[in-house]
């Protein structure tokens, strides 16, 4: 089977990679295309994939337009030269278009409920749309729900075992208290008047009375806060995310890694989101400030709260330990849905329980 993958963040990135792995060694062949953006190529080379760039992530709702119309253009192109069976991609509006007009299946992968303008110019051309059961949207008869979260396809314990070196690069050990807050740049297309953590300075004083406080930042700090941002290898923040006290930030991804591994999560973002409410609501790993009730007061007592339990660490663990139990192997589920397609559709449609046989422990 020949497969064409396209990576438009660095996250797509993780999601796919042990599944790319497993098709080579069933005898696949895989192509990755991908967008440029932020540090999805040093993700790509680090793993060791060969990849073609075929967009540039910049700001600006124009210029995103643009960037998919290019990205439409050139994929269409490796793919005309590729030949692929399948075309697979997260919310990729360029997957979709172009499995179209070649006639071959798209598998489109997707938990994010805002991304609705995304949405609606790749779900009308998809022929099949994979969601968390926790999505809160229904997408129609081309809808598989499967009883995961993205980041279970590469932190589930079958394929991530933290690493503590990553502490000695920061001067850490394993018994240090550590915080990593997380900012976005809020450029996505469905970020447009919404909005996070607004006393980034006042948190961050807050949070440094209970241990360090590591900044992973999208865009530029302010300068008081520059000297607690980490320079770490993107793919060493895994294991940093498993030792830390505490993940305080405004992404979701990150705040859901940080739940599969255990680490209580605070996300600080207007915008909601199924997989993070499940994880708040049934887990008890996330806060989810994604309602009216979010202030930076709110988020800082809760923060106290959180950090004053001295087994908040062990809590954790347990935790995530339970989540990761009662969720699917989400790998081992795509290997299966795409190796059995479409008879794996089917399945999916009359006898969804499968998947707990197919992604079992």
């Amino acid at each position: 089977m020949r497969i064409l993958i396209d990576m438009g963040h660095p996250a797509h990135v993780h999601f796919f990679k042990n599944f790319i792995w497993e098709m080579e060694k069933n005898g696949h062949e895989i192509k990755v295309t991908a967008r440029d953006k932020e540090v999805t190529q040093d993700l790509l080379i680090k793993y060791g994939f060969a990849f073609q760039i075929i967009g540039k992530s910049k700001p600006g709702k124009t210029n995103l337009l643009k960037e998919w119309i290019i990205r439409d253009f050139r994929l269409y192109k490796s793919a005309r030269n590729f030949k692929p069976d399948i075309l697979m991609g997260i919310g990729n509006p360029s997957i979709a278009h172009v499995s179209k007009i070649i006639r071959k299946s798209s598998i489109i992968f997707t938990d994010t409920e805002h991304a609705k303008f995304s949405n609606s110019i790749t779900f009308p051309f998809s022929d099949v749309i994979c969601t968390p059961d926790c999505y809160r949207d229904s997408i129609g008869s081309k809808q598989i729900r499967y009883n995961g979260y993205h980041e279970i396809a590469y932190l589930h314990p079958h394929y991530f075992t933290p690493n503590p070196t990553v502490l000695d690069e920061l001067g850490l050990t394993e018994g240090d208290l550590f915080i990593i807050v997380r900012f976005v740049s809020w450029q996505a297309s469905h970020d447009v008047g919404q909005h996070g953590i607004r006393d980034k300075v006042g948190l961050v004083k807050a949070l440094e009375q209970y241990g360090r406080v590591l900044i992973t930042s999208e865009g530029a700090l302010p300068s008081e806060l520059q000297q607690y941002q980490i320079r770490v290898s993107p793919e060493k923040l895994h294991d940093l995310l498993y030792y830390a006290m505490l993940y305080v930030g405004e992404g979701g991804t990150m705040a859901s890694e940080a739940a599969v591994l255990g680490t209580h999560a605070i996300y600080v973002n207007s915008l909601g989101l199924g997989y993070i409410a499940e994880e708040n609501e049934k887990y008890h790993l996330i806060s989810d400030f994604s309602g009216e009730a979010c202030t930076d007061e709110t988020v800082q007592t809760e923060a106290r709260r959180l950090l004053q339990n001295p087994d908040l660490r062990k809590v954790g663990k347990e935790k995530g330990d339970a989540l990761v139990q009662d969720k699917i192997d989400v790998t081992a589920f795509m290997v299966w849905f795409v190796e059995n397609f479409p008879d794996s559709l089917s399945l999916m449609k009359t006898q969804p329980e499968i998947q707990q046989q197919v992604g079992c422990h």
